[in-house]
């Protein structure tokens, strides 16, 4: 992913690097997480240039990419307008600071950098003065505030962000392996309004504020002040995802799942086998029946079954009956072995297996789909009134980079649950083809900007990659009841069950088949003991 910083590797400078770092008795003291990582290379090999920047390097990691080096001119012209506006000095105690900040920086990053104190600092004035004139153009417009960008970049940058250049940024900036601490940003704001500090990070705000506005699939809740967020990527995620810092994220658990649920009946169809899943159902109807399954499912029932079918199940003809049989009356106490297993490995699944159905599906079995106005906890499904709640979402050109970083970022920095990544493996499950993605846009739940809603299906479908297994009980549940009424429908079930038993089952007819074969076998050696033909004809002469 990260191209070889130098050719000719330094030892010399190498082993002064690691003297400096060891002798840093600060460092250990300020306990300063990384918070830039790499992206790990399963997410990459799905989709290498949705996190490696196409026209601007922010922060190491792709600073000496060739084919980036266009814009470092005009990185070089935001940073001679920054030292024209703090005027030299400032600009250099600007430099100092970033040179004193050098183990900070360094902490930030997960992977090591091999530049010198001074390189290092450079390079983080350079981006940080271009960087804050970028998104000078996302802040509120008032009078002390850029309303126009320098004619050196304004074919580039631009307040009204209709030129492509200024989306490829935009993407770029936002990118996991793209970013620089904010504390960087934070101190030259600091030295742009001198005359305040207070004031410096009010302007911070507003312009990370309208960057997260502007680019943000979710609705943005305003009155939120925080900055003390990592980088840029960071306090977007934060804007999305700040609800459930409080009580949602203090309940979301990861792996906890109080009320497991019994797999699903199609997990259950497919694994099990046709005729196991045949008597699955009768199961089902049977345990419905509270008398019924007392006495079928006591001990005294199974002792009476199980001591003779052992040598029933070795004739010929009844050994086809054998498996079903044995699942109907014993293979409950296996289950609930299975099940708490399950419990004690506590797994949720990946991506590729969740299993809902898919929006058309879903509508055409009564349920009715309502936008929500606001975040990702909103997500709920009303059982009594069919009625599946989902946030709005826009989607447009910037929308599938920007969600694939924050599903990386939080799987690298996440220390709990991945609420977010949780949240598009639902609308991957629920999104399969253009006409799912027609019927939302039409509810106001997707807010497509795209060619097409076959665009809009793929850019879901498209993320399919989850590298860790969490459990949301919030989006668990929901999955589950959705599941739950779905499979409970009779339209549902008829339709399964034709599918799987009279399209595909020839294992249930093969066991239909040999129980007639059984039957009149039966009815033969009956009519052969007590002449069966000749009472016929007596009956039929009279």
């Amino acid at each position: 992913m990260f191209p070889n910083l130098k050719s000719n590797f330094d030892e010399l400078r190498w082993v002064i690097q690691i003297r400096k770092t060891l002798d840093e008795e600060h460092e250990d003291e300020m306990e300063i997480p990384v918070t830039i990582f790499a992206v790990p290379k399963t997410l990459v090999s799905t989709d290498p240039d949705s996190y490696t920047p196409q026209q601007v390097a922010i922060g190491p990691y792709h600073y000496w990419r060739t084919e980036l080096y266009e814009m470092e001119r005009y990185k070089l012209g935001s940073t001679k307008r920054t030292q024209k506006n703090l005027q030299a000095a400032n600009f250099q105690k600007f430099l100092d600071e970033m040179i004193k900040l050098e183990p900070c920086i360094r902490a930030c990053y997960h992977k090591y950098l091999d530049f010198n104190g001074e390189t290092l600092a450079w390079m983080m004035a350079i981006d940080a003065c271009f960087l804050l004139e970028f998104l000078q153009t996302y802040a509120v417009k008032d009078d002390n505030v850029l309303t126009r960008v320098s004619l050196n970049i304004s074919h580039v940058v631009d307040f009204a962000r209709r030129k492509s250049t200024h989306n490829v940024i935009t993407r770029d900036v936002l990118m996991l392996e793209n970013q620089i601490p904010l504390f960087v940003l934070k101190k030259l704001s600091e030295f742009h309004f001198s005359s305040s500090l207070e004031l410096a990070e009010e302007r911070l705000f507003s312009m990370l504020l309208g960057l997260c506005q502007d680019v943000s699939p979710f609705k943005i809740v305003h009155g939120i002040k925080r900055i003390d967020c990592a980088h840029l990527l960071d306090f977007l995620y934060y804007m999305i995802l700040h609800e459930w810092e409080g009580q949602r994220l203090s309940d979301v658990i990861e792996g906890e799942d109080q009320n497991d649920t019994v797999q699903e009946e199609t997990e259950t169809l497919c694994n099990s086998g046709y005729v196991k899943a045949l008597f699955s159902h009768v199961r089902k109807m049977v345990s419905k029946l509270r008398i019924l399954q007392r006495v079928l499912l006591s001990k005294p029932a199974k002792l009476l079954v199980k001591f003779p079918w052992t040598i029933i199940s070795n004739v010929p003809v009844f050994s086809i009956l054998k498996q079903p049989v044995e699942y109907l009356f014993f293979s409950q106490e296996s289950d609930g072995i299975k099940h708490e297993n399950d419990i004690t490995n506590n797994q949720s699944p990946l991506m590729e297996e969740i299993t809902i159905p898919s929006v058309t599906e879903l509508a055409r079995s009564g349920v009715t789909f309502i936008p929500t106005y606001g975040g990702i906890s909103t997500v709920t499904f009303d059982v009594k009134s069919r009625t599946f709640y989902l946030p709005t979402v826009n989607i447009d050109v910037n929308t599938c980079i920007i969600l694939r970083n924050l599903v990386a970022y939080e799987a690298a920095n996440a220390s709990g649950p991945m609420v977010f990544t949780r949240y598009t493996e639902l609308m991957n499950g629920i999104i399969d083809t253009a006409e799912d993605a027609e019927l939302l846009r039409e509810r106001g739940i997707v807010l497509n900007r795209l060619k097409n809603d076959e665009e809009a299906a793929n850019l879901w479908n498209g993320m399919t990659k989850s590298l860790r297994l969490t459990k949301v009980p919030l989006f668990d549940k929901v999955i589950e009841d959705v599941n739950k009424y779905y499979n409970g429908r009779w339209k549902v079930k008829a339709r399964k069950f034709f599918t799987l038993y009279v399209v595909g089952s020839w294992r249930s007819l093969t066991l239909l088949v040999a129980v007639m074969i059984l039957l009149l076998m039966s009815l033969q050696a009956f009519c052969t003991i007590f002449n069966c033909v000749c009472g016929f004809r007596v009956i039929a002469h009279n």
